[in-house]
């Protein structure tokens, strides 16, 4: 399928999808007129890396999962996967105890009597 094609069954724009590819996130051939063309698991990978990227993980990040990581399979548990949303959330639990402790601290500052 076209990027067209892929864009609209994804739901991700064509220059998002450039930008995964470029990433090497996705594969695509290239036909004799220069346009790229992707198989019908493109969509469900990109799909995926959406996901991924909504819960904070970066394209970097993502580039370096286990190939368990990709599986169609929704029943299929990959350990890797496992333990790289445990250290996002450990992650942004972390943000969140910065974040509170830096709400506080304004609170603090603007509950003091001005001079």
């Amino acid at each position: 399928m076209n990027i067209g094609q892929l864009s609209r069954l994804s739901g991700a724009s064509a220059r998002s999808i450039r930008h995964y590819e470029k990433a090497g996130l996705l594969v695509s051939t290239r036909q004799s007129n220069g346009y790229r063309t992707f198989s019908p698991d493109a969509v469900r990978r990109i799909q995926h890396i959406v996901r991924m990227i909504r819960l904070g993980f970066s394209l970097e990040e993502i580039a370096t999962f286990s190939p368990c990581m990709f599986t169609n399979a929704s029943n299929v548990v990959c350990p890797n996967a496992r333990e790289a949303h445990r250290e996002k959330l450990a992650d942004v639990e972390r943000q969140i105890s910065e974040l509170e402790a830096r709400r506080v601290r304004l609170l603090e500052t603007l509950s003091t009597p001005r001079e």
